[in-house]
């Protein structure tokens, strides 16, 4: 059975637990990760030498890096679908994989970190609200994708949309002012209605 290694509130940890969910994939997880501690172990870093999480042992492979991850399962179990077959649309689909961790991580990872894991005296306003602005400027790209297609790889939901979908979350759930985007709402709304996104990602903020 697939084991999984990983905290159930990690951002990129539920990147794997979603594409597992999709495609009704047996797996085993492992809390590991935050208050957790197991990532400092010498037992896990012989698996994962980053002490980071998520890390999978698929039968004897052992694979770290959660976009990575979403990929290798994505093609190995959901070929055709989570996995386009079709080049382009494979590459639409990895492109958005990459934005969403040069581009949209970045942005919205300080105003994550502030509102939900610093106490309230030891905020940076100014810090947040560039992070604010920073995030909702980026989606201002997702928005014009998703004005022309109702999926950031096209016309059918896949690795891209796990991959964004559990940091759009974030952005929906904390507590600030969003600039009106109805394109990325429709899509967040498409995400919300599916089980596997309601059990693995819909979690409270922590």
């Amino acid at each position: 059975m697939l084991v999984i290694w990983g905290r159930n509130n990690s951002v990129n940890v539920q990147k794997v637990l979603w594409c597992c969910e999709e495609m009704a994939l047996e797996y085993e997880r492992i809390d590991a990760g935050g208050s957790f501690g197991v990532v400092n172990t010498q037992a896990y870093r012989s698996l994962n030498p980053n002490g980071l999480v998520p890390t999978i042992d698929d039968a004897g492979f052992v694979l770290w890096e959660s976009h990575a991850i979403v990929r290798y399962l994505a093609a190995k179990h959901s070929a055709g679908n989570l996995w386009p077959q079709d080049l382009k649309a494979r590459a639409e689909a990895d492109h958005w994989m990459d934005w969403t961790q040069t581009t949209f991580w970045p942005a919205i990872r300080t105003l994550f970190l502030g509102l939900i894991r610093t106490a309230p005296e030891q905020r940076d306003a100014r810090a947040l609200e560039e992070s604010r602005l920073k995030t909702a400027e980026a989606l201002g790209v997702v928005e014009t994708r998703l004005s022309t297609a109702p999926y950031l790889g096209g016309e059918d939901f896949t690795m891209g949309d796990i991959v964004l979908g559990c940091g759009i979350w974030r952005w929906m759930a904390l507590p600030i002012e969003r600039p009106p985007l109805p394109s990325v709402q429709r899509w967040f709304e498409s995400l919300t209605r599916r089980p596997a996104y309601q059990k693995v990602v819909m979690l409270p903020l922590n």
